[in-house]
C-alpha cells in the first residue's frame, strides 16, 4: 500500500491497531534478554517497539509513514522508555548488516516481487544466531473481515516462508487461525503464519 495510505490512517484519532504488544510476540520474548538489540520492522505506531523496550531491549523501529514514527516516540515518552524510531521505505532503506541480536516482523507484508529480497534483508540485519519472529496475515485471510492486504499477491503462506528463510534455522513455521483483538483493524478471527527462524551460526 501507498506511503499516503498509512500516513493517514495513522493520523486518525485513537490508535489502528491498539496500544498493545501482539500476542505473539508476547508469548516468544521469552526467546529474548534485556539489553539485546531488536529491529522491528514496519512497527507503525510503535506499539511492538515500545513494549520491547519496556522489557529492557535496545530498541530500533522503522516504519513508512511518519505519521506512525510520531506516535511511537510519544508512546515511548507516556512509557517511559527510550527507542530509536526511523521513517523509511524498506524497500530503499540502507539495512543493517549482522548488527540485531533480533528482528521483529508482525503484518508486515510486501508484493511478491519484494517479498524474498526484503525476508533477506531482515536475515542479514541478524547477527549470526540471532532470532527472527514474524507474524502476519496468510492467503486464506481473504476469507475473513479482520484485516489484511485486500489482495493475494500481498498475503504469505508457510511454503513461500520456509523457501524465504531457507538458508536459517526454522523452528516454526506454521499456519492457523486465531483471534485477534488489536485495534480498530484487526478484530475477530484472523488466518496468520507464524515463524521463528535463527540466523545459522
Amino acid at each position: 500500500m501507498r506511503q499516503e495510505f498509512w500516513q493517514t490512517r495513522y493520523s486518525e484519532q485513537g490508535s489502528a491497531y491498539g496500544m498493545e504488544a501482539n500476542d505473539f510476540l508476547q508469548q516468544q520474548v521469552h526467546q529474548l534478554q534485556p539489553g539485546m538489540k531488536v529491529l522491528v520492522v514496519g512497527d507503525g505506531e510503535g506499539r511492538n517497539g515500545v513494549w520491547l523496550a519496556q522489557q529492557g531491549m535496545q530498541v530500533t523501529t522503522v516504519d513508512y509513514a511518519q505519521a506512525g514514527v510520531d506516535r511511537a516516540l510519544v508512546l515511548a515518552s507516556e512509557r517511559q522508555v527510550s527507542i530509536s524510531a526511523i521513517c523509511a521505505d524498506l524497500n530503499d532503506w540502507q539495512w543493517p548488516q549482522a548488527e540485531f541480536d533480533a528482528v521483529i516482523s508482525i503484518y508486515l507484508h510486501f508484493p511478491s516481487a519484494l517479498r524474498a529480497q526484503l525476508h533477506q534483508c531482515m536475515l542479514a540485519a541478524l547477527k549470526p544466531g540471532g532470532q527472527l519472529i514474524l507474524e502476519a496475515f496468510n492467503k486464506n485471510q481473504l476469507d475473513y473481515p479482520s484485516g489484511g492486504p485486500p489482495a493475494a499477491d500481498a498475503l504469505f503462506s508457510a511454503e513461500l516462508l520456509a523457501q524465504d528463510f531457507a538458508a536459517a534455522e526454522i523452528e516454526l513455521c506454521q499456519e492457523s487461525v486465531v483471534e485477534l483483538n488489536e485495534g480498530k483493524y484487526h478484530v475477530g478471527p484472523g488466518a496468520v503464519v507464524r515463524l521463528l527462524a535463527t540466523r545459522a551460526k
